[in-house]
């Protein structure tokens, strides 16, 4: 197990400190588990090779499935993926949000291709939740690329981790730094929509439904 801090019933003012350790951990290659907007997720620099495959390796995950991205803002979304009418307006809609989409890559994409297994799409989101939000931001802020590899807290094929604590006892595999701010408000994990074509595809219905989607879209 790694470090554990346990920032559980702390304002956001109180706990900075620590998130700008979280921050030095990604920068310098290293793996963190943290809250979302649902369960809980590990991540790192999508941009480290070497935490790209520590991952992999941590989770048990097959290399054909890709792994999401965590980002700061709409900005930084588009440095990597395309956005069609559709995606843009899911985008505004529901970001920050329980809401992964599934976009194509941008041709010349900062993003090793490893991360999405070597597809030329990408899921990304950008999260409601404020401490992986501040980390990300900060991120940003200092002149990195602001997002990291946000895949669930688990081993392939078993439920995600609702706890920080629950992270350090499930998965057996050294994680630098866990982050645990107590339980998971949601244990649903978040809704994922395919917009790489014309007509939208549901890939995983989460906390927001399908239905609600359509009859956005439908307005």
């Amino acid at each position: 197990m790694g470090f554990l801090i346990k920032l559980a019933g702390k304002e956001l003012k109180e706990i900075v400190f620590y998130l700008k350790i979280a921050v030095e951990n990604i920068i310098e290659g290293k793996i963190i588990a943290f809250p979302t907007d649902s369960v809980y997720g590990i991540g790192g620099d999508p941009q480290n090779l070497e935490v790209i495959n520590r991952i992999y390796n941590i989770k048990f995950r097959d290399r054909s499935k890709g792994l999401l991205l965590l980002l700061s803002d709409y900005e930084e979304a588009t440095k990597i993926a395309e956005f069609n009418e559709t995606a843009r307006k899911l985008a505004n809609q529901y970001w920050p949000g329980q809401l992964t989409l599934i976009l194509k890559r941008k041709e010349q994409c900062l993003i090793p291709p490893e991360v999405s297994a070597f597809q030329n799409t990408i899921g990304i989101r950008v999260p409601e939740n404020e401490i992986i939000q501040t980390i990300l931001t900060l991120l940003k802020s200092e002149g990195h690329f602001g997002g990291i590899i946000g895949t669930s807290a688990n081993y392939s094929g078993e439920l995600p981790s609702i706890s920080g604590e629950e992270v350090a006892k499930k998965i057996l595999s050294p994680i630098d730094l866990i982050i645990d701010s107590g339980k998971s408000k949601s244990k649903l994990p978040t809704t994922i929509v395919d917009c790489t074509s014309k007509m939208i595809k549901f890939l995983r219905i989460g906390e927001i439904t399908d239905e609600e989607i359509l009859e956005f879209l439908s307005k």
